[in-house]
């Protein structure tokens, strides 16, 4: 009996010890052909290419286009690459890794893209992380999440290089607003994406299921956890009970250590600096557009864009409170000294309405306005995206793709892309032709005895009062003078909350006959205890 007992533990040991082998060896004999990659992986790469920093700054290094690499590697060779990672997060080798890291070789462009914006955004995230005491290979959580776009939107509405939706975001204390979006925000959005990590680190003690749960948050975790039979919880273990894209985010979280470190091996070539971008913050507590900074410092509007992205509408509203602005170090002083200066330039066209009067009714008669639905084409041309031309006629790219029926940002060049837009134009009064009708009526002729010259004079008097122009016909023979009718006018005094459209309704003229009456009023503007004359039969 005892040796029975004894076998049987023996027995229950060696399963035990078999389920939990099989457990640790899944991160590394996984496949899945059902995940789904993150939306960075269709990141419009022509978008990045109009990037000001990218231009202005960096320079693409072609050596390693011309050397001999191969596309792929062995798996062997990946294994070992990936084991020789300086980091602190586990970076296991499975087929589900191997794909991500051929699926980044395959988009060749982006990695580059990424790796001439990482010169920029990877210290900032570096110095977030040291601060909060993470790993640094968490830098590159922003990699998968937004290839490096600080503008970046998801389907799901979440923003900025780290992605966070809105109510994360402000749970952590980023501001959101019409003006401010501070997900935007390099430096902000780098703090707080670091804070979080190490807020869901100290909820699982474990680096995989804390980034997992960073992409589908941690109620999805939990779930999985209870669901998992297994005693060994991390993010291997709970694989095949997570959503579809968060199967994915962990391998892709480590083919981007990957590619960022290994691009050389893969006929990638980097990005190098031409010139050194070194920034300094000012706070600004006005209000302030980015166009009055640019012309006033000559700087580029697009430079101060891609250094703040966070102000939705190129305006630092720094009258509610103050904001901070990032500028290339040697201009910042110049702002300073010249604050002044920047916020005069333009100060009606970009100052901020806080009071105003409603305007005086005014119908000329001839007309009104409508808004009307005009629609432009656009040929595409050569280095042209849907970015750029949205940009050029005001539109969203969204919008581009709704009017021309369009499935992906791909166009090609000589395409004819349509453009809606609405204008204000007048549409002119229908008249009635009985308006339009004079009565003549001719003068009876006076016989003067000492000059025996025969004045007849002819009156067209208008029949309708809203008519604007009144003729007047004067008949002469070649031996006399013109004798021109008088017109009869009264004196109006305007009182107060008058506008020349009431009064011109109350004695049944118009607005123009009255202003050609009273050369001194200029525009509609009147004043009360003006006296006016009004025209009249």
């Amino acid at each position: 009996m005892n040796k029975y007992i004894i076998g049987l533990l023996i027995a229950c040991s060696a399963l035990t010890a078999s389920a939990e082998d099989s457990i640790l060896s899944l991160k590394h004999s996984i496949k899945d052909s059902k995940i789904v990659a993150p939306t960075s992986f269709e990141t419009d790469v022509r978008d990045l290419e109009e990037n000001w920093y990218l231009e202005n700054y960096t320079v693409l290094v072609e050596q390693h286009k011309t050397a001999r690499h191969s596309n792929t590697a062995t798996d062997a060779e990946y294994i070992e690459r990936l084991s020789k990672l300086p980091t602190t997060i586990e970076m296991p080798f499975n087929s589900v890794v191997k794909s991500y890291i051929e699926m980044y070789i395959r988009k060749e462009k982006l990695v580059e893209k990424m790796l001439g914006m990482s010169l920029y955004y990877l210290p900032i995230f570096e110095q977030a992380l040291e601060a909060e005491g993470m790993p640094l290979e968490l830098k590159y959580v922003p990699v998968i999440e937004s290839a490096l776009n600080p503008f970046a939107k998801s389907k799901a509405k979440a923003v900025g290089l780290w992605q966070f939706m809105s109510p994360t975001a402000r749970g952590l204390g980023l501001e959101i607003n019409s003006l401010v979006d501070e997900r935007r925000d390099p430096i902000r959005s780098s703090i707080m994406g670091a804070r979080y990590l190490k807020q869901l680190y100290s909820i699982y003690n474990d680096w995989s299921l804390a980034i997992a749960a960073y992409n589908c948050g941690p109620g999805n975790v939990n779930k999985a956890l209870r669901r998992c039979q297994s005693e060994r919880k991390d993010f291997w273990a709970i694989y095949h009970y997570l959503p579809a894209e968060t199967r994915g985010y962990v391998p892709a979280f480590i083919a981007a250590n990957y590619i960022m470190t290994y691009y050389n091996m893969h006929g990638i070539s980097p990005s190098l600096a031409k010139r050194p971008l070194v920034t300094d913050t000012v706070h600004v507590c006005n209000r302030v557009h980015f166009k009055q900074i640019a012309e006033v410092l000559d700087i580029p509007e697009k430079e101060i864009r891609i250094l703040n992205p966070q102000y939705l509408q190129d305006v630092i509203p720094g009258d509610i409170h103050p904001y901070a602005l990032i500028l290339p170090s040697h201009q910042v002083l110049s702002y300073v000294v010249s604050e002044d200066s920047i916020l005069k330039f333009d100060a009606e066209k970009y100052g901020r309405l806080t009071e105003v009067e409603p305007g005086e009714e005014f119908n000329d008669g001839e007309g009104e306005y409508v808004n009307k639905l005009v629609v432009k084409t656009h040929t595409v041309r050569k280095g042209e995206s849907l970015g750029k031309i949205a940009n050029k006629y005001g539109c969203t790219i969204n919008n581009l793709k709704k009017w021309n029926n369009l499935r992906s940002n791909n166009i090609n060049v000589g395409q004819r892309i349509k453009i809606q837009s609405y204008q204000r134009v007048r549409v002119p009064k229908k008249e009635d032709p009985e308006l339009k009708a004079a009565v003549a009526e001719k003068a009876t002729a006076d016989s003067l005895a000492a000059t025996n010259q025969t004045v007849q004079t002819e009156q067209v008097q208008t029949v309708s009062t809203q008519q604007v122009n009144k003729a007047e016909t004067v008949k002469k023979t070649p031996s006399q003078q013109p004798v021109k009718q008088q017109k009869r006018q009264i004196t109006h005094k305007v009182k107060s909350g008058e506008n020349l459209g009431a009064i011109a309704r109350k004695y049944g003229v118009t607005v123009k006959q009255i202003q050609r009456a009273n050369p001194n009023i200029k525009g509609t503007r009147i004043n009360a205890g003006q006296r006016i004359k009004i025209p009249v039969k």
